[in-house]
């Protein structure tokens, strides 16, 4: 479902797949992910992505005006997850928002793994 507001010049609508990669990209630029995970839902095996497949850590829910994202990310190990999370809540939110123009409702990120 795509994405769609008005502005003083007319409607603008988002794809959904641009927010997605637009959260993924600012996901990975926090520092202490390792990457963005992927389950699968037959053996409920986390799955490392790399930069092509970011739409596998990425979940998007579009609401009338505003979007909300879950992120599913795997941390460096010996760094603080809360301090992780924190950093990337609030780099997705103002990433997307600045880039799309989308308003974001929340941020839910679910660390799935720890690596060395």
């Amino acid at each position: 479902m795509d994405c769609k507001f008005n502005t003083a010049l007319g409607q603008v609508t988002v794809d959904e797949d641009v927010i997605t990669k637009v959260a993924g990209y600012a996901a990975l630029e926090c520092y202490g992910i390792v990457g963005m995970a992927s389950k699968r839902s037959t053996d409920g095996i986390v799955q490392l992505m790399g930069r092509e497949n970011l739409g596998r850590g990425v979940r998007i829910q579009v609401a009338e005006d505003s979007v909300a994202v879950e992120l599913f990310i795997i941390v460096e190990y010996g760094i603080s997850i809360s301090a992780v999370a924190s950093t990337i809540i609030d780099q997705v939110k103002y990433k997307v928002e600045h880039l799309t123009g989308v308003k974001v409702s929340r941020v839910n990120v679910s660390i799935e793994d720890i690596r060395v």
